[in-house]
C-alpha cells in the first residue's frame, strides 16, 4: 500500500486501466434492494451496488444489465459509460488523488463518476468521453 503524500509521485506510479466493456448506471427501489443484491452477488466481472434511504445504485456490465432488466418493475439507467481504474493501492489517508483527476478531466469537460473500493479507485466516464479521459489521464501520469 502506497502511503507517500505527494500526489505528483503517486500520479507518476499509477497504471490506468480502461476497461473495454460497456457499463450501465442503474437505480432501482428500496423495494428491490434483495433482488439488487442477488444480481450482483452473481456477477464475476467489476460491478457495484450502493445503498441509500431512497434508491439502490448499481454499476454493472451493459450486456448483463440487458439480460437482467426483465426483473425489475422500475428502474432508471444512464450510459453507456467506460470504466477506468487508477491500479495502484493507496493508503487511505491520502488526500487529493481523485481530486487532481477530476480536476484535469473537468478542464476537459469530461464528467465522472467516481467510485472507490478499499484497494482501489476507480471513475465512469461516458462512453463517447472515454478516449478523451484515457488521454488526459495518460497526459497527467506522464507530467507527474
Amino acid at each position: 500500500m502506497v502511503n507517500d503524500t505527494d500526489i505528483g509521485a503517486l500520479l507518476a506510479s499509477t497504471e490506468i486501466l480502461v476497461h473495454p466493456e460497456d457499463y450501465m448506471l442503474v437505480s432501482v427501489s428500496r423495494e428491490e434492494e434483495s433482488k439488487a443484491r442477488e444480481i450482483l452477488g452473481k456477477t464475476d466481472a467489476f460491478s457495484s451496488i450502493t445503498f441509500d434511504y431512497a434508491e439502490v445504485s448499481l454499476v454493472l456490465k451493459a450486456e448483463e444489465w440487458d439480460e437482467l432488466k426483465g426483473g425489475f418493475r422500475e428502474y432508471k439507467v444512464e450510459g453507456p459509460y467506460r470504466l477506468i481504474t487508477f491500479d495502484i493501492v493507496l493508503d487511505l489517508s491520502i488526500v487529493g488523488f481523485l481530486a487532481e483527476v477530476s480536476a484535469r478531466l473537468a478542464e476537459a469537460g469530461v464528467s465522472i463518476y467516481a467510485l472507490s473500493t478499499f484497494l482501489r479507485d476507480h471513475i465512469l466516464v461516458k462512453g463517447e468521453d472515454a478516449e478523451v479521459a484515457e488521454k488526459v489521464l495518460t497526459r497527467l501520469i506522464e507530467d507527474s
